[in-house]
């Protein structure tokens, strides 16, 4: 399996590396890929799921102006992936499955 990525002309592509990360494909991967591109920060979501991928990546697009939200932990089904990025401070909203969707339109129409 392959890594989704953005890629420098800001389209999908997929690549091999990182060989040895744990997850294929890995929200870590596409969320960095995303902090490369030239495309304008927006939302970026990490919903429900075992483990921890999606929590460095999450905070990487935090710290370069993305707006981010992570699924909280009562309307998840597993809150590893989502739980991990909240302790870590990577979100900025930590909010139930139903909301996450009006919430991110709301700072779409806000930039």
């Amino acid at each position: 399996l392959e890594h989704l990525v953005l890629d420098d002309e800001a389209r999908f592509a997929y690549e091999i590396e990182p060989r040895d990360h744990l997850h294929r494909p890995s929200v870590d991967v596409f969320f960095s890929s995303l902090c490369r591109s030239a495309v304008t920060p927006g939302v970026a979501i990490l919903l429900t799921g075992m483990g921890r991928d999606g929590a460095d990546g999450l905070r990487q697009l935090r710290e370069t102006g993305w707006q981010t939200i992570a699924q909280d932990e009562e309307s998840s089904v597993v809150w590893g992936m989502p739980g991990n990025a909240a302790r870590e401070g990577a979100a900025v909203q930590i909010l139930p499955v139903d909301q996450i969707g009006e919430a991110a339109s709301a700072h779409l129409r806000s930039i």
